[in-house]
């Protein structure tokens, strides 16, 4: 089971952290990734990293703005998000998977709206 929080309203150029906390059976090679999908759109990859790894990987349309990290003693993924733009509000959703920019498994998503 996965479950995000963190969402909210905030300011052009302002932050936001997101975490979701991954319960039930977790590998070492699973790989936590975060997606969102804007009004009208489709569902869009924004940032891997593995439980097992340090390395991330980026949507470059976020590049340099948005960090994703993990606690791997508390099973969750955070991704801190600064720098926010009228284009980043979307509502956002954490997935587990096996490959970079998939996932199988989805939590809740939860909004996030950048006012400008």
């Amino acid at each position: 089971q996965l479950q995000a929080f963190g969402g909210g309203l905030v300011q052009a150029g302002g932050s936001l952290r997101l975490s979701c906390a991954a319960s039930g059976r977790i590998f070492s090679s699973h790989v936590m990734s975060w997606f969102r999908q804007a009004p009208g759109k489709e569902r869009e990859f924004v940032a891997s990293i593995r439980w097992s790894s340090t390395r991330t990987y980026y949507a470059d349309s976020v590049k340099g703005r948005f960090t994703i990290s993990r606690d791997n003693a508390k099973n969750t993924v955070y991704l801190q998000m600064n720098n926010l733009k009228a284009e980043d509000t979307a509502v956002y959703y954490c997935g587990q998977g096996t490959n970079i920019a998939e996932a199988t498994k989805w939590g809740h998503g939860t909004l996030v709206t950048v006012s400008s």
